[in-house]
């Protein structure tokens, strides 16, 4: 039965982009603005659902998922036909009647495997971006988040063409089974085992992926950062969301000095974020199942860290306490997978370069954060480390800038999306050149054809050797006219050779 109701939503995708529906601009901005509309009236369901699946907070869940897809779906309206534009390539006088250019199509019909954690901003903003970029589109919301996903697949058909956006609902079996059918594109969000399953799935059609996964991202502070904000930003980062963000904070890399002064701020500031039982405040989120909260306890349970503060957990309400574990081994159970919660291991080390080859000596991380007011102590870091990205002095806030790209590399996922990197993630750029009939055109490079002569490879040689010489950024008319008059000597020199 899923395999004929897959079979038919795909079909009826291919059908409305075959047709050319989503070519038209304004098509496009149609859509996008539905998905505002969809926010705008719509807010209060989203709420709900996130707080009947994670019990999110109303601040996280209308900042971090309503008001940053508004955000992104504004930028790609303000945006769109700079973006569809295309890019017109300057005038070379070697081949100066040519007009060469890069033109962004649309990859066809596009998969979107959303997560659970941000289960409408990591649906809908990939989404968007498939939106503007021309494709047709089949949504599949994370199964994890189960309200969520049931409260897109309900709203969202009333918001956007049926016949090009489809809002798929599925369990993990008929979620692998829709993974065997052919996609133009797949992006996806979630673990890496998840990312390794989507990879092997689009490897029989050589289908483009994006896979924005996670990882353990550290965090160096040194003696020189400001101790009081940074422990309150570290800190913010980790717990929101219960640490269930893929760019959290995984880890802190410091000195014996730093931890001190660290845990000692550290305690403080969560009394007065969450009170003497952090378990009553309405500001905490909970573990979205049993399944990882049992991964979650399973870590405290094994770990031959110190519990400094937290540790505590309810298995009925899916609870961790915000926690920070010190005198933690490179091999204690809290280091080896992307922890996903709210236990925040610190390890100490003598040095930048040591926490630099730490770091090194594990896979790539979605972010990395350092705290240091040495410029030279930053620039280390950024010249000898690779991530996903990174944000000196905070955490998590490089997401939130439009400009910057969002995805990650090596282990922390492939491509990237947000803002302009949105549109060009699910566009392919596809390379013209549009070449002129005249005879003086074809007397240029009439010398390619055989019978083949000393005399036609030298200048071929010459001017493929020196091509760059001759490209022009002046403007338009004024290239034009250069080009021309260089023509007419080209003209002429070739009718001698051929002499």
């Amino acid at each position: 039965m899923a395999a004929v109701q897959q079979q038919q939503m795909i079909s009826r995708a291919r059908a409305a982009f075959k047709s050319g529906k989503t070519l038209p601009l304004s098509f496009r901005i149609k859509q996008l603005k539905n998905m505002i509309r969809f926010l705008d009236e719509c807010g209060d369901e989203i709420l709900d659902s996130l707080r009947q699946d994670l019990r999110k907070s109303k601040m996280e869940a209308t900042l971090f998922e309503i008001e940053v897809m508004r955000s992104d779906f504004n930028h790609l309206i303000r945006n769109l036909k700079s973006y569809a534009k295309g890019d017109k390539l300057p005038t070379n006088l070697m081949s100066f009647e040519d007009s060469a250019s890069i033109k962004r199509d649309p990859y066809g019909l596009v998969l979107v495997l959303g997560a659970w954690n941000y289960a409408f901003s990591l649906s809908l903003q990939p989404l968007a971006g498939a939106i503007a970029a021309g494709n047709c589109v089949i949504l599949k919301p994370s199964e994890c988040s189960p309200k969520s996903a049931a409260t897109m697949a309900r709203l969202i058909p009333k918001y956007l063409d049926n016949e090009c956006y489809h809002v798929y609902e599925a369990e993990l079996e008929d979620t692998k089974l829709l993974l065997t059918n052919h996609f133009d594109y797949i992006f996806a969000t979630g673990s890496i085992g998840m990312g390794k399953s989507v990879l092997a799935a689009a490897a029989p059609n050589l289908t483009p992926v994006t896979l924005e996964l996670g990882g353990k991202s550290p965090t160096y502070i040194d003696e020189t950062s400001d101790l009081e904000i940074t422990v309150k930003r570290v800190l913010w980062g980790k717990f929101t969301n219960l640490g269930q963000t893929c760019i959290a904070p995984d880890y802190i890399l410091c000195s014996k000095k730093v931890e001190k002064e660290f845990l000692k701020a550290a305690s403080k500031v969560v009394t007065e974020w969450y009170g003497d039982n952090s378990r009553k405040s309405p500001d905490l989120a909970r573990i979205v199942n049993d399944r990882n909260f049992n991964r979650l306890k399973s870590i405290l349970d094994k770990t031959k860290g110190r519990v400094v503060f937290g540790g505590e957990t309810d298995q009925k309400e899916r609870w961790v306490s915000p926690t920070v574990l010190v005198d933690v081994l490179t091999d204690d159970a809290a280091m080896e997978e992307e922890i996903f919660g709210p236990i925040l291991p610190i390890l100490t080390v003598n040095s930048p370069d040591e926490a630099i080859e730490f770091i090194l000596s594990r896979p790539k991380p979605l972010a990395l954060y350092i705290f240091s007011k040495q410029e030279k102590v930053v620039q280390t870091f950024l010249d000898r480390t690779s991530s996903g990205g990174v944000c000196v002095n905070d955490v998590i806030w490089q997401a939130a800038n439009e400009g910057l790209p969002f995805g990650g590399v090596g282990g922390s996922g492939m491509g990237s999306y947000h803002g302009s990197f949105s549109f060009d993630t699910f566009s392919h750029k596809k390379a013209v050149l549009h070449r002129g009939f005249s005879k003086m055109s074809e007397n240029m490079s009439s010398g390619r054809y055989p019978p083949y002569t000393d005399k036609n490879l030298s200048f071929f040689r010459t001017v493929m050797r020196n091509l760059h010489r001759f490209q022009l950024t002046y403007g338009q008319v004024v290239s034009h006219i250069m080009a021309v008059g260089v023509g007419v000597v080209i003209f002429y020199l070739m009718q001698t050779l051929t002499l």
